[in-house]
């Protein structure tokens, strides 16, 4: 009987033993393997400051210019001019966020007809507001006016608007840049 418990014990500590190396190589194997994948996925790719004041000359260096910066403003700077690039591929044109004001949305049969009107009808009482023409999957038309980087901005033209179009919102949307010539 005492031998049976003392082999029953040995029994068990090779048991544990064995789990706990065969845990330990799969968390080695799976913590390699991340480490490996990190270098091999970067997503994103890293673009100093520097780089974008690049100027080649053909008479050579004319002047020195280096910038002390941060390793981190770096990838700030970075991820800002790649967060600006996927936005143009998703809208079709440069933009910052701002609000719009959207008159008509629909996607019934004659939404492209009636979009046109509800357009033509805000251009002859609202001439000196912008307005867009804008087609949304599934089939919808919608017309949306203004650029305008706060809601605020977009409050005051709102209330002037929902009179003549009660169904009327304001909306976040990518917007023109402003025009910074105006005198």
């Amino acid at each position: 009987m005492f031998f049976n418990t003392i082999n029953y014990y040995l029994y068990l500590v090779t048991i544990k033993k064995y789990y706990f190396c065969n845990m330990r190589i799969k968390q080695l194997s799976v913590m390699f393997f991340l480490l490996g994948m990190t270098g091999v996925l970067s997503a994103q790719p890293f673009m100093k400051t520097s780089d974008l004041f690049h100027r080649d000359d053909a008479n050579g260096n004319i002047g020195h210019f280096e910038i002390h910066q941060p390793l981190t403003l770096d990838s700030m700077i970075s991820r800002h001019i790649l967060a600006n690039q996927n936005l143009f591929k998703v809208n079709n044109h440069y933009g910052m966020e701002g609000y719009r004001i959207q008159i008509y949305s629909s996607n019934n049969r004659n939404a492209r007809e009636e979009s046109n009107r509800t357009r033509a009808t805000f251009m002859g009482r609202f001439p000196d507001v912008v307005s867009y023409q804008l087609y949304a999957e599934p089939g919808y038309f919608r017309v949306r006016v203004g650029d305008f980087r706060t809601k605020t901005e977009a409050v005051k033209l709102f209330q002037r608007i929902s009179r003549e179009f009660p169904g009327s919102y304001i909306v976040p949307d990518i917007i023109s840049f402003p025009d910074l010539n105006i005198k």
